[in-house]
């Protein structure tokens, strides 16, 4: 098997892997009271695009939303089908893709060099911005409130987290990335 193609198996694997922990880490969830319960996947989200970059990223975001939406209960609290992306909770399913595809080009600027990390978690931080933008847009419209109101009760109360969460998937992404590029199973190109 030529490097090229050890390099697309290595890809396959890395996304399939990054969907299943998206989907894992899904499951660790405290339920509230607005439908929008308090999960790991905006970390797992993040990780699968520093990891993975931006396509690799962004492929794997689509998948989990895609196996999901087609039934198999990969969302928060072992649920799935269509009727979850066109809930309370599907803007945030679909601003995922956005989010790792934004924590996926941080990724291009992971360095030893301060500003290299500061571009890279603000990159992350804006796909989290997106993310938490279409959610909110989008519970607004199922809950039918205002865009304001659902602001309020699904995006703000969980900032800090999310905040949290992105850092740290781009500070474990550099350790995950610098552990298997010394083995030779990292076949991604962060630059």
């Amino acid at each position: 098997m030529n490097n090229n193609a050890k390099n697309k198996t290595k890809q396959i694997v890395g996304i399939g892997v990054m969907t299943a922990i998206i989907a894992v880490l899904s499951q660790i969830t405290i339920p509230l009271p607005t439908h929008v319960p308090v999960t790991l996947q905006t970390f797992a989200v993040a990780l699968a695009g520093y990891f993975l970059g931006w396509k690799g990223g962004a492929v794997s975001a689509l998948v989990y939303g895609l196996l999901g939406a087609i039934g198999v209960p990969v969302f928060a609290g072992w649920s799935g089908g269509f009727s979850v992306i066109v809930g309370y909770t599907g803007g945030f399913i679909y601003g995922f893709i956005v989010m790792a595809l934004l924590c996926g080009l941080g990724a291009k600027f992971c360095s030893d060099k301060v500003s290299g990390k500061v571009i890279a978690i603000v990159l992350g931080i804006a796909g989290l911005a997106c993310d938490h933008l279409l959610g909110a847009i989008q519970y607004a419209i199922v809950a039918n409130i205002s865009i304001g109101k659902s602001i309020l009760l699904v995006s703000v109360p969980y900032l800090v987290k999310d905040v949290i969460s992105v850092v740290a998937a781009y500070l474990i992404s550099i350790e995950l990335v610098s552990r298997l590029a010394k083995t030779g199973c990292y076949a991604y190109k962060r630059a």
